[in-house]
């Protein structure tokens, strides 16, 4: 057996040693501040919340994100005036299943105009048109509430565009050399 003299590891503790190696790692830095004397930096709640809120403000101006929200709440509207027992479905078969299907459909096109804007037109005009077809197939659409907010929804959907880049940004685009083409 090897003593730790021979193994060239010195008569110190182990507790010596990984101070001594992080003082080594810590001066290739160019810092003569050893790595475990660092802390962690930790941000305040209020950080964490500005930067979710940033987040936020980044996600809505990117997508037709009230448009969206409104044709979810249109087709929740149609569900909710269409919820009926299960026996009476049954019951009644394919007839009664037309605020399902139209609420949850104008839900689904909500939805994906969030997760997915280039499809702005598609899902814009199947979510018009589920809202006006839940008109006939689904207690009034909602007794009109529902196929109403669904219509205005989709429209907005369609009619939404890409915002326009702030100020600042139009100058540091226009700094770039090719940017503007």
């Amino acid at each position: 057996m090897l003593s730790p003299e021979d193994a060239g590891v010195g008569a110190g503790s182990g507790a010596d040693l990984s101070a001594d190696a992080d003082a080594d790692l810590g001066a290739g830095l160019g810092e003569d501040v050893p790595l475990r004397s660092r802390k962690p930096r930790r941000r305040s709640l209020w950080q964490r919340a500005g930067s979710v809120r940033r987040w936020f403000r980044a996600f809505r101006r990117t997508r037709p994100f009230w448009g969206g929200g409104w044709m979810m709440l249109g087709g929740w509207v149609i569900l909710h005036y269409a919820m009926a027992p299960l026996q009476l479905l049954v019951a009644h078969g394919l007839a009664s299943m037309g605020g399902y299907l139209f609420g949850g459909g104008l839900m689904a096109c909500g939805l994906i105009v969030w997760l997915a804007p280039k499809q702005r037109f598609t899902f814009g005009g199947i979510g018009a048109l589920l809202a006006i077809a839940s008109l006939i197939g689904s207690n009034l659409g909602g007794f009109f509430v529902g196929m109403l907010i669904g219509v205005i929804g989709a429209s907005m959907t369609v009619g939404w565009g890409d915002k326009k880049p702030r100020r600042g940004d139009r100058k540091r685009a226009a700094a770039v050399p090719g940017a503007g083409r």
